[in-house]
């Protein structure tokens, strides 16, 4: 059977000729009704365009509806390919009727590696814990690429209420059912129409006389929940409220949180749907919630030219999930990750240029579409300064609302504020796949009168074309409790900086912020998750001491990693391999799983340089404690003999906690060591080993002559773009 997705296609390359032009808007009046026991809906559509209808007009409808048109004259013929129909009009008519009914109920499907940021989703489904339609469900008339302004008012179950985009203009709960509808006189690319048994939640009714803040919960109204959603609630005033601020008004009349009945992370137009157990994590509030809402600005008002690159999600990623970072002073965290990921998951093979990117699949896509285009943004921002990045935001903002728009759009709107031309600019990191690599030598100091000069060579070290690179470098010097500050602008392959300083540099620091987008070396980044989970092969050793149920569980979590990345994983059990690494697996990072592996000292062993100790009682990492009676943990480490490659070390005590380790490692991807406790298991410990031995790090020599190793001097912290209201008043 085909998707309701696949048939779209193939019944929008049936419109001949073309009904609609590509920018024309349709308008839906919607009355709908939806069974969930029988999976069914019914729907009367009466469908305007403004510039009229052709005598022939073809359009996609989901499979067994068989539609048909109350209307006089009009004759609705069915096409070949079951989602494809014609209807005979008078020429020029400016709207006709379409009723129709049936059963919509698509299953979940795995979308990328489903462990390692991939996810499920379904092209449209009526049951009795939910109801999700979407523009892919075709559960209305679609006639190509038409924008839709639309009414949809719905019939539904007692206790079940419905949401779709734009202002709730109807809602009538009884004993017998509900009636909601719901109107969007904006225009939007889809239709979408969400309904459960919810209970609502409303604390704003109108912010700043505009916006509704609504919270929809699946679970029966209680003092917890009640709670849940007013948190909630405040999130979405504050918010809104910044990012009013810094971009323009908030472009619709709400804004609701509604939990979905699988775990998902969607954002809709003036409203996000969230699964249940992630709706329940505390530190979703204040990170994957706030991107929920700025996607009403970037991609649910301002639409990306997909055919160009989807600009939205790294743009929606830099002032979201990296300026909530930065509000916490911890900008420069969140980069090193970000170029953590993409050096441990975008190999050879799996990288692309962001004007290919489109939509997120798995990690490598999401490493190159989120993190290399935030990364993008960042740099625009550093070169032009956060009031004209703003403004430029602003403009490209007032243009652009309701608009399709690309990159090219973006650079024009930065380009208008800043009096710069940016092509260049935007071609090498939009059209290019890849990134620079750096490396530093030749580093000097000479004394002279009144200071010292400092000397270095900055190269870019990866093969084919060079970028034009604005690099920062921080100083450290004796006696001086901040670190100096420039920049070296690196044209070319190579670029020599000289710096005249007033006290001795004992330390020079290149990138120290990861302010740049690049390729880090495997030196700079601590030893994490990502780089097993990034690999092309993994090998999984087993251990053999195992009785048949753990080795069976330990079997099933190694099928799961090798889902969460890997192009392909191979397993041995302990006792089939002589030595570490084999022969055969030079180029492998491995999994050593189980504390009764043969192989688990290799991991101890190569984790001697960090602050960890094993013994018989448990581990201890830093000041903390764990024993091993009732916790898992994992350890991450570099194999001897190949920096380049993984090692991986998982252990738990109890049998039941290994399907959830096997669930939750992937989220925990940018950390190097983790402690779970119990059953469910839950994280009890996390943290990255500190970096001892990057490249782009040199010691110079003190008045001995002599290089030590010396901590950066304090580098002065960078306001955040925008400072997050703490309280809101409406």
């Amino acid at each position: 059977m085909k998707t309701a997705a696949s048939a779209l296609a193939l019944a929008t390359a049936l419109l001949l000729p073309a009904p609609l032009h590509a920018a024309m808007t349709v308008h839906h009046d919607i009355k709908a009704v939806i069974d969930p026991a029988s999976h069914r809906i019914s729907v009367s559509d009466r469908v305007s365009a403004s510039g009229g209808f052709s005598a022939e007009t073809a359009f996609a409808l989901h499979s067994g509806m068989e539609p048909k048109s109350p209307d006089s004259g009009v004759v609705i013929e069915a096409l070949p390919g079951g989602s494809a129909y014609r209807a005979h009009l008078s020429h020029g008519a400016k709207s006709f009727t379409v009723e129709y009914a049936g059963v919509i109920d698509h299953p979940l499907e795995s979308v990328g590696a489903e462990q390692a940021r991939g996810f499920r989703q379904t092209s449209g489904a009526i049951t009795p814990d939910g109801a999700y339609l979407a523009g892919s469900s075709i559960w209305y008339p679609r006639f190509g690429n038409e924008t839709v302004t639309f009414r949809v008012e719905v019939a539904l179950p007692a206790k079940w209420d419905a949401v779709s985009q734009g202002e709730r203009t109807r809602h009538e709960r009884t004993g017998g059912g509900t009636i909601a509808a719901w109107e969007s006189k904006e225009p939007q690319d889809e239709i979408f129409l969400i309904a459960a048994a919810f209970t609502e939640y409303t604390k704003y009714p109108k912010l700043a006389g505009r916006v509704s803040a609504m919270a929809f919960l699946r679970a029966p109204g209680d003092g917890q929940n009640e709670a849940l959603a007013n948190r909630y609630l405040d999130a979405t005033a504050r918010y809104i409220s910044m990012y009013e601020n810094m971009i323009g008004p908030y472009p619709y009349s709400k804004f609701a949180l509604v939990e979905n009945f699988w775990e998902t992370g969607y954002g809709m137009p003036s409203f996000t749907l969230l699964g249940p157990k992630i709706i329940r994590m505390p530190f979703i509030i204040n990170s994957s919630y706030p991107h929920e809402i700025l996607h009403n600005w970037w991609g649910n008002s301002v639409w990306p030219d997909y055919a160009s690159g989807n600009w939205a999600e790294g743009l929606t990623a830099y002032l979201a999930d990296h300026l909530i970072k930065e509000q916490q002073w911890q900008g420069a965290e969140y980069r090193q990750s970000v170029l953590q990921k993409y050096a441990d998951y975008v190999s050879e093979g799996r990288d692309f240029p962001l004007s290919g990117f489109a939509s997120r699949h798995g990690s490598s896509s999401e490493a190159v579409g989120y993190g290399k285009a935030a990364m993008f943004f960042h740099m625009l921002r550093n070169r032009l300064g956060d009031t004209i990045f703003i403004k430029g935001l602003q403009q490209f903002y007032a243009d652009s609302r309701f608009k399709t728009a690309s990159f090219d759009d973006l650079r024009k709107s930065f380009e208008d504020v800043s009096g710069e031309v940016l092509k260049s600019e935007f071609d090498q990191w939009v059209t290019r796949a890849g990134a620079p690599r750096l490396a530093v030598s030749g580093a000097s100091v000479t004394e002279v009168k009144n200071g010292f000069i400092l000397r270095a060579d900055l190269e870019q070290v990866q093969p084919g074309e060079t970028y034009s690179l604005t690099v920062p470098v921080a100083v450290t010097m004796e006696g001086v409790p901040r670190a100096f500050r420039t920049a070296v602008e690196l044209n070319g392959r190579k670029a020599a900086m000289n710096v005249r300083l007033s006290s001795r540099p004992l330390r020079l620091d290149i990138d120290p912020e990861f302010d740049v987008f690049r390729r880090l070396d495997i030196g700079e980044t601590p030893p994490a998750i990502t780089q097993a989970l990034g690999a092309k092969k993994m090998l999984a050793v087993l251990p053999s001491s195992a009785d048949a149920k753990t080795l069976a569980a330990w079997r099933n979590l190694a099928e799961s990693l090798g889902k969460s990345g890997p192009d392909s994983i191979v397993m041995a059990l302990d006792s089939e391999i002589v030595k570490f690494p084999p022969d055969w697996a030079a180029d492998m990072s491995a999994v050593i799983l189980g504390g009764g592996n043969r192989f688990a000292k290799t991991v101890f062993d190569a984790l001697s340089g960090y602050d960890v100790d094993v013994d018989t009682a448990g581990i201890r990492i830093g000041g903390a404690e764990i024993t091993h009676e009732n916790h898992a943990v994992v350890l991450s480490a570099r194999r001897p003999g190949n920096s380049e490659a993984a090692l991986l070390f998982i252990d738990a005590d109890r049998l039941a906690s290994i399907p959830g380790l096997a669930r939750k490692l992937p989220h925990y991807h940018k950390y190097s060591y983790l402690a779970f406790e119990g059953d469910e298991p839950v994280n009890t410990l996390k943290g990255r080993w500190p970096v001892v031995a990057s490249p782009m790090t040199v010691y110079l020599p003190g008045a001995d002559g002599v290089a030590r190793r010396v901590g950066m001097a304090a580098v002065p912290a960078r306001e955040p773009l925008a400072a997050l209201p703490r309280a809101f008043s409406p």
